[in-house]
């Protein structure tokens, strides 16, 4: 018995006991819910720490795929501007892709994420919008910046969220796909959207089309020769091509730039639409295969005089007649050189002479028939101008005047004078033909050509322009004696 209790009854004592066992209890119930309470904060620590960690390892996954993404990059762009010189030309015809064999499908260096960047000045930035912008000056991975500057300008990478990194893929599988011919080459892809880009800001195009009409100009002019074999139309249908027989001989080289253009964009790494809804994809296919094979020279009447029909009473709100308007700008980009200056512009005439006189030699070894203007034999540059200036150039790009009167004095103009400077040429041809020049002549010819001056006072009279102002590809083969070969 404990002193504290001494001295009282039994029953008191009882009570003081139960008291004294009551608080215990309490105790002990007050240390078993703090420890409860602690197990339940502890929970929730360990929940809000395991969502914190969660969330860091996501982060760390995603840097770390940028990372390696990055890392490869700088392992491939050294060896990218080596590779881009040495790659092999593709002669073989009539196309790289036989869509008979599954197994041959566009699928060019799907490793590669990017090209060496080129960083544009504002001084290349302000030229780019211009038709004047020399396409001769840039390299290949400089003109694919440019390419996806475009895009990055016109807001069709924000607008269609459009990853810049599938950008930069498609771009280079792009040229990639294009072949090393004289004229049809990734440099006139790059001249033809170029001029494309300049005509949505020269027309302010993008105040009245939609900007997927936007996107449809720009891909449609990147795409519009994929795999070009370097041998037109009528060749594929008179040597009985596995495209022609593809395409039962219709437009059968246009319809196959569309389906390698779609057959790269069905890869996921190359599919810069992945994030437009299905409605909005069928509608940016179709107007990109409408536009590509809007293209074929054997339908330019049929289109042009659509169009000028509907120039009478031209609806920017009718679907009918933007559609017929996106023709005719696809068309009229295409076949610009002479819109550009004569020093770019001329050189592009040489080009396609050459592929000319390429399909013209293998089509007379094969039995084939030959077009005049591509015989070696026959056409000469003033003749192979001058006509497709009169009649295909100059009365297509006065229509479009019509609508965009801005047109006249950067693109009709120069058309005008392209024509002016390819018939004094021709009236020296002329003029020669008809008493051919002995050798000291044929020097003076030469030297007083290229000095811009006519020793006989003849036949250049009343030209707007000097007709030998810039004739670099001439030189002293200006004689005649050499005159229809060097042509």
């Amino acid at each position: 018995m404990s002193m504290c209790t001494w001295g009282f009854s039994p029953a008191q004592r009882y009570k003081k006991k139960a008291e004294e066992k009551e608080e215990l209890f309490q105790n002990l119930l007050g240390q078993i819910a703090e420890q409860f309470s602690r197990v339940f904060k502890i929970n929730e620590l360990k929940t809000e720490v395991a969502n914190h960690l969660a969330m860091l390892e996501k982060k760390v996954e995603l840097e770390g795929l940028k990372v390696v993404e990055i890392e490869k990059c700088k392992r491939d762009i050294k060896k990218m501007r080596e590779e881009m010189a040495a790659r092999s030309s593709r002669t073989n015809c009539p196309c790289k892709y036989s869509f008979l064999d599954e197994n041959k499908r566009p699928a060019p260096r799907r490793d590669v994420p990017s090209y060496p960047k080129y960083m544009l000045s504002q001084e290349t930035i302000e030229a780019l919008r211009k038709p004047t912008f020399d396409v001769w000056l840039w390299e290949p991975n400089e003109m694919l910046s440019c390419l996806e500057h475009m895009y990055h300008d016109l807001g069709l990478v924000k607008d269609f969220n459009i990853n810049p990194i599938t950008l930069k893929r498609w771009l280079l599988c792009i040229h990639d796909n294009y072949r090393n011919n004289p004229f049809h080459n990734f440099r006139h892809c790059f001249c033809v959207t170029q001029m494309m880009y300049s005509m949505i800001s020269l027309c302010s195009l993008q105040e009245k089309f939609s900007q997927i009409d936007i996107l449809i100009l720009m891909t449609a002019a990147v795409c519009h020769d994929l795999d070009h074999p370097g041998y037109n139309n009528t060749y594929q249908i008179n040597a009985r091509t596995e495209l022609a027989v593809r395409y039962n001989d219709i437009s059968p080289l246009e319809n196959h730039h569309c389906a390698v253009a779609f057959q790269i964009i069905s890869q996921p790494e190359f599919n810069i639409f992945s994030n437009v809804d299905q409605d909005q994809f069928k509608q940016i296919r179709q107007g990109i295969i409408t536009l590509i094979l809007a293209t074929d020279m054997a339908r330019h009447a049929e289109i042009l005089d659509s169009f000028k029909e509907k120039m009478e009473n031209f609806d920017y709100t009718n679907e009918e007649h933007m559609t017929c308007l996106k023709m005719v700008l696809i068309k009229c980009c295409d076949i610009s050189n002479e819109v550009r200056p004569m020093e770019v512009a001329e050189p592009w005439v040489d080009c396609l002479l050459e592929e000319y006189f390429m399909q013209s030699d293998r089509e007379k070894s094969e039995g084939l028939p030959v077009a005049p203007f591509m015989d070696r034999d026959k056409v000469t540059k003033p003749t192979a101008q001058i006509g497709f200036l009169k009649f295909v150039l100059i009365p297509m790009f006065e229509t479009v005047t019509k609508l965009f009167p801005e047109v006249e004095e950067v693109m009709l103009q120069p058309l005008w004078e392209s024509r002016d400077h390819y018939e004094g040429l021709k009236q020296i041809d002329d003029a020669m033909k008809e008493s051919p020049p002995g050798p000291t002549q044929v020097w003076a010819w030469d030297r007083s050509c290229l000095q811009g001056t006519d020793p006989r006072n003849n036949p250049l009279k009343g030209a707007h322009t000097s007709p030998c102002r810039d004739l670099p590809s001439l030189g002293k083969e200006f004689a005649w004696v050499t005159r229809s070969k060097t042509f």
